[in-house]
């Protein structure tokens, strides 16, 4: 299949091929609802969404550090390394490491606006030393590097049928619910790792502070105040999702199926951590494989029906990429 993916994206180079194939391994491995919705892409796409996913997991795992062996001066040095990196590949150098070279190919072929890279690599930064947010206006500024540029990232990718510009707004917001989502889930690891991602102002509008948290995190007790926060995260969790929902139809029709299943995939979350009583401090509540394997099949269809007017009807217009007076994609590198 990876070989498939790469032909139909025009991929020939053999260094990249295997720098494209690192990504797609990273996001099969580690973004399981995420790779299961890629799957419904046209097969030509593929390469550049787990290029785009490889990249953003290589830099958030050298933030997380999962062996704990790195200080945060260490780990600070690798982002910085990361982001040298990624400069050079963006003015057209390649780059070191295989997901930089990947991301690079596809800010290129895509014209990706490279300050996207910039914002997303400066939340990964805050990350080393911020670990907790005071408001909601605090977390969605964060969310904006860590989010809501992976959703914009991605729309030259998807392509749409009205202006970019239109689109956005919602592409933005589907980013940023879908990393709600993830902060919910995972409430309890990231406790571990020493942050708390959901506001400050919506746990103490119930009682709740990080005291509270990590009591419960350490004796295994629940507690109302923190279920109610929990369901007030989730109320506006899903908030955000109906603001990203009028975006799926001005996307094409082809990748249409895809973003509606990554959108179904992820709301399930919510639904299953609400089913588990918002146990989430305590265990981390997953979708059933068999919901998954229902989500896929329907997508599946939808592709399937897509292709077949594809073929009975004229293509919709795609809104083609801005065209600036200024250096090209290639000839600009990252602020």
């Amino acid at each position: 299949m990876t070989r498939r993916e790469l032909d139909a994206a025009g991929i020939t180079d053999p260094r990249l091929r295997a720098a494209y194939t690192r990504c797609r391994q990273l996001n099969a491995r580690h973004g399981r609802t995420y790779f299961l919705a890629t799957r419904l892409l046209p097969v030509e796409r593929r390469p550049a969404v787990h290029a785009l996913y490889g990249f953003a997991r290589w830099a958030d795992d050298i933030v997380d550090d999962l062996t704990r062996r790195l200080t945060p001066v260490e780990r600070d040095r690798r982002l910085r390394a990361l982001e040298g990196d990624l400069a050079n590949g963006l003015r057209g150098a390649g780059g070191g490491e295989p997901v930089v070279r990947a991301v690079a190919d596809t800010a290129d072929r895509y014209a990706i606006d490279h300050r996207l890279f910039a914002d997303f690599l400066a939340s990964m930064r805050s990350d080393l030393s911020v670990t907790d947010y005071p408001t909601y206006a605090d977390l969605r500024a964060y969310m904006h590097g860590s989010a809501a540029v992976i959703g914009l990232q991605m729309l030259p990718v998807l392509g749409t049928v009205v202006p970019r510009e239109e689109a956005a707004p919602h592409a933005a917001a589907l980013g940023v619910a879908f990393q709600l989502t993830n902060f919910l889930r995972d409430v309890g690891e990231d406790l571990d790792r020493g942050r708390v991602y959901l506001p400050a102002d919506l746990l103490a509008a119930h009682g709740v502070d990080r005291a509270l948290l990590e009591w419960s995190r350490r004796t295994g007790r629940r507690d109302r105040r923190i279920r109610a926060a929990l369901v007030a995260a989730e109320h506006l969790t899903r908030g955000v999702y109906r603001e990203a929902e009028p975006g799926i139809a001005l996307l094409d029709p082809r990748v249409r199926p895809c973003i509606r299943a990554a959108r179904v995939l992820y709301g399930g979350i919510l639904d299953a951590i609400a089913a588990d009583d918002y146990a989430v401090l305590h265990r981390r509540s997953v979708v059933p494989r068999r919901h998954r394997a229902a989500t896929a099949a329907v997508g599946l269809v939808h592709v399937l029906g897509a292709r077949v007017r594809a073929r009975t009807a004229p293509p919709p217009p795609v809104a083609p990429a801005p065209v600036s007076g200024g250096p090209t994609e290639r000839e600009r590198c990252v602020r």
